[in-house]
């Protein structure tokens, strides 16, 4: 049969209701392996046949044989993510190694024994950078046990490491970074050079991935792998989205409502934005995160183009597709932030590289905080610049991710998101968040956004009713909401909710329905925090304080403890508190304590969602 005979008619009813049923239950893990396996089994079956040397258009794999190679070194791909980036990437690499006559086990390090760590041979790590160089939260006891004094000597692991960073970041890839030292320290050898990569992550991580494939499948060129031993795959998956909308081709979908949730004379705006998903086949879960492929602000793009004195209307080539300037620079680039790289590409171009490389990191780090593209290029200008050679030093523009604040079940077809628009003064202009202003000043009703979904298996809601205690501040009270929806039509346990904000009378968010679901029953117990309505500040950690025996006792019968808002204040302050509240409670040591909260989060029933 010619390839491209092949097509859903040469199946039966009964065998495409299989295929059907199949598909819709399998992970991004799965489905990969699937795919090898099957085209492994085709090959078999025609050569059987006999019918391969009839068949020129059909692409066969290598045979796939049962024969164990005799010196296989074990191959594992772990990721540790934030956002589910390095998830992503793992999966493909794992694929692409499978492809390969690879036989990797991939796993996701909230699901990864350290104890396994001394007896890896190949380990591939794919990792994010969280805030200032730090690890994401599901990996902090990888790094702590990395980098204590329990870790082994790791003299017979070879390894890789692909990093994902921001170069807005001062400690850009500052996570891979400490692993790379780390490992060398303890005696492991690299298998290739690390690399760190900015928000523009695809093309280093396919070189990096293609690199590493090269020379292990070299080494293993006489071994193929067998059809009867898959590739074993385990934790930290997305969850499978039959939707064709991802985040390279996210869903066009129409806002319904965009509502100011703060009162009138509040310090702080927030705003409800309801989103439409009819039609696009996109589900999600209490928990996960709508990302949005924000724009621009048109003004921001015509300032720029001002200071360059550049035609809007003048053609540019951006993934080989021809669009204007002025849409590039709108949907397709990074204007505002200024990075290392941005700053390099600028002094090469106009000659002064001098004065910025006269900075030390301080200062540099200092001087792109204070000045944005725009005020670099006017405190440095170029006239006559050809926009190709300008954009070429921009960073690709990249989704942005909100918690969602609605559950399927009583909102069909909706997703609800929860933002408080940046803004502020830089220079004595005006200036705001790419994707908040957007959100908060052009998504008005009717208007379009782009929009997917990323799943969050970390934070979810526990799945046989258990009590939940929430801890929250602004809008990190958005998942709190999804968690309440999903319980209010689907039953559970009993539910405590903590939050935070500056004044009762214009910050309650969300205040009826909390007080609707107080009354029936849906929330158990509700404790608020309102810092700026008192001569003395108050945060939610000292309401946990003051409930400290309460907290505890719900701890001791299973309760489930969330954590969601900002990772540099707020989060700690709380983690702080929880251990101090376990320390008196249980009459314990501080670190017996810490290890208490520790022993909750292998245990999935401490979960955080900071940023």
């Amino acid at each position: 049969m010619m390839a491209s005979q092949l097509s859903r008619g040469t199946l039966t009813a009964e065998q495409w209701q299989l295929v059907e049923a199949l598909g819709s239950s399998l992970t991004p893990e799965h489905a990969y392996w699937i795919s090898g396996y099957f085209a492994g089994l085709g090959s078999a079956l025609l050569r059987s046949s006999g019918t391969v040397s009839q068949s020129p258009d059909v692409c066969i794999p290598p045979v796939v044989t049962q024969a164990e190679p005799v010196a296989a070194r074990s191959l594992t791909i772990l990721h540790i993510s934030e956002t589910g980036n390095s998830t992503e990437l793992a999966i493909r690499l794992a694929a692409l190694a499978v492809e390969q006559g690879l036989s990797p086990t991939l796993v996701g390090i909230a699901d990864y024994k350290v104890r396994k760590l001394k007896e890896e041979q190949d380990l591939l790590i794919i990792t994010s950078t969280h805030g200032e160089g730090d690890p994401p939260q599901s990996g902090m006891e990888f790094f702590e046990f990395v980098e204590g004094r329990k870790a082994p000597s790791l003299s017979g692991l070879r390894y890789a490491i692909l990093a994902l960073g921001d170069m807005s970041y001062e400690h850009f890839c500052g996570a891979g970074k400490r692993l790379d030292e780390r490992f060398e320290a303890l005696g492991a050898k690299r298998l290739q050079p690390r690399v760190d990569c900015d928000v523009d992550y695809e093309d280093p991580a396919a070189v990096w991935s293609t690199g590493i494939l090269a020379l292990l499948a070299a080494e293993q060129a006489s071994a193929i792998s067998s059809v009867a031993s898959p590739s074993k795959t385990t934790g930290g998956t997305q969850q499978a989205n039959n939707s064709v909308y991802s985040k390279r081709n996210p869903f066009p979908a129409t806002v319904i409502d965009n509502i100011v949730l703060s009162g009138r004379g509040s310090t702080r705006e927030t705003h409800h934005i309801e989103i439409s998903l009819a039609d696009s086949g996109l589900t999600y879960e209490p928990g996960d995160a709508l990302g949005i492929a924000a724009h621009n602000d048109p003004a921001m793009v015509e300032a720029l183009l001002a200071a360059l004195s550049m035609n809007p209307d003048a053609p540019l080539t951006v993934k080989g597709q021809t669009t204007t300037l002025f849409d590039a620079l709108g949907k397709s680039f990074e204007i505002t932030t200024a990075t290392l790289r941005f700053l390099d590409h600028w002094g090469e171009l106009t000659g002064t590289t001098d004065i910025f490389s006269a900075m030390d990191n301080t200062k540099r780090a200092a001087f792109l905080h204070d000045n944005h593209i725009i005020d670099i290029i006017r405190a440095y200008p170029l006239k006559g610049l050809d926009p190709q050679r300008f954009v070429d030093g921009l960073r690709p523009l990249q989704p942005r991710l909100y918690s969602i604040a609605s559950s399927l079940s009583i909102c069909p077809d909706e997703a609800h998101i929860t933002i408080a628009p940046v803004r502020y003064k830089l220079h004595g202009e005006p200036r705001s968040g790419v994707a908040s202003g957007h959100l908060a000043d052009r998504a008005i009703a009717d208007s379009v956004l782009p929009v997917y979904i990323q799943s969050n298996p970390h934070f979810r809601l526990p799945s046989n009713g258990e009590p939940i205690i929430m801890i929250g501040a602004g809008t990190g009270v958005a998942p709190y909401r999804a968690f309440m929806q999903e319980r209010e039509a689907n039953g559970g346990g009993r539910s405590w909710m903590f939050f935070g904000e500056r004044n009762f009378r214009t910050d309650f968010l969300y205040q009826t329905e909390w007080q609707d679901w107080l009354k029936n029953g849906v929330l158990t117990k509700m404790e608020v925090a309102f810092s700026r309505d008192g001569a003395e500040k108050v945060y939610v950690q000292h309401r946990i304080y003051e409930h400290a025996h309460d907290v505890y006792a719900w701890l001791e019968e299973g309760a489930y403890i969330y954590l969601c808002g900002d990772a540099s204040h707020m989060a700690p302050d709380v983690h702080n508190i929880l251990v101090t509240v376990i320390e008196e409670q249980a009459s314990v040591q501080r670190e017996e304590a810490e290890e208490y909260l520790r022993d909750l989060q292998r245990d999935g029933r401490y979960q955080r969602d900071v940023y």
